[in-house]
Order: structure tokens, then sequence, then C-alpha cells
């Protein structure tokens, strides 16, 4: 099934480049938005699977656009586009929902594979943004809310581990030896307890939380 992507950039040359790269790629890219306010309106029109979305932009910026976009469709992913990999605005995509970060000097294969992670529910990162993604998710929300309301039983610890290390639903399955539908349970519950909207979140607070490791 060929994945329909959104493009938001506010560099018209850059959209064209990014436009041919990903069709030439074989993506259907269904639409292209100048800033964040149009990639919203765009996303609701054309529901995407994934957008590849700039965080800089005038008017509404890329992470604001991303909270709007993933709490009004859960369902579409967003891979972002940053200059540089600040930290601060790294934790900003983190918490509004985005399932992948990318700088800009990456390659289109880079770019085509971070966003086939994304439209399967994976979660990609630029080797570039690793370590300041370790030392922010450090930071993230120092006050945990209620213990029992946080914890998660050994099996979900297993499921999550898994994640973190790149499986995914069908691997963990396979190494666990349970079915797909018990993994998506399981990644549910983990949702609920860690307030989390997606594995991605999941994984950051449980690392935060000392529950599994990124290595």
């Amino acid at each position: 099934m060929t994945i329909r992507l959104l493009l938001a950039d506010d560099h018209r040359m850059l959209r064209e480049g990014l436009r041919r790269s990903m069709t030439d790629q074989g993506f259907d890219v269904v639409g292209e938005a100048r800033d964040g306010d149009e990639a919203i309106q765009l996303a609701e029109e054309l529901v995407p699977d994934v957008v590849l979305m700039d965080i800089t932009m005038p008017e509404v910026d890329g992470v604001e656009a991303t909270r709007h976009i993933r709490q009004a469709m859960p369902e579409v992913r967003i891979v972002m586009l940053t200059m540089h990999a600040d930290q601060e605005v790294l934790a900003a995509a983190i918490r509004a929902g985005a399932s992948g970060y990318l700088v800009k000097d990456c390659s289109t294969t880079e770019i085509a594979s971070a966003v086939r992670m994304a439209a399967s529910g994976e979660t990609a990162l630029s080797p570039q943004l690793a370590a300041s993604m370790l030392d922010e998710v450090r930071k993230l929300d120092q006050q945990p809310g209620p213990e029992e309301e946080r914890i998660i039983t050994k099996r979900e610890e297993e499921v999550l581990q898994l994640i973190a290390d790149g499986c995914s639903t069908g691997e963990v399955a396979e190494r666990l030896f349970i079915s797909q539908k018990t993994v998506k349970n399981h990644l549910a519950s983990i949702y609920q307890k860690l307030d989390a909207r997606d594995r991605t979140q999941a994984v950051l607070q449980a690392v935060r939380m000392g529950i599994v490791r990124l290595d």
C-alpha cells in the first residue's frame, strides 16, 4: 500500500525538491503546506498517513502544528525536520507527539526510511539527534505521578524494552512467543499507565523512570 505523504515547509524550493525525491521513492505526495496553519488544514482535508513537517515556519510553527494534528487525528504520523539538534525544540517535538526527528542535511534515503518507519508505527531518529534526545529525556517532567499509577508489569516491561530496542510489533510477538494482538493489548495498557499517546512517548517516559534503557 502506497504511503500518502503531506509536505510542510515554508521554503518552496525545498518543498519541490522533497516532492520529487519522495515521489521517486514511491510515496504519494498528496499536498504541500507553506506554514503550520496550512499544514493543519491540509491534514484535516487530506488525512495523509505521514506529514513531513519543518519545525521552523511562520505563523504556526511545526511543533504547534504537530500538536494540533496529533490531537485531532492520532492516526496521522509526523516526522519532523530541523536545521539543528536543539534540545529544547526536540523535547517540545517529543511532547507534541512526533514520530521521527531528522536534521535537514540527512539523505533522501534516510528521510524515506524515517517516513516508512513512522507509517508503520515505529520511531526514527537522526544519529545527530540521539545524544540530544537522551540528555533531554533525563530532564523531562521531573515530577512523576503517583507510583501506583506508574507501575507496569514485568511482561509490559519486556514489551517496552523490545520496542525501545527498535523491534516492530511482529518482532516483539515473535521474541516473546505471544500474538501481535497481545502485544497491542500490552501497549495499550502501557500507554494508560505511563500517560503516553504512543510508543514514542511511552519509551521516553520509561527511560526517564529507569524502566527501560536506550543502548
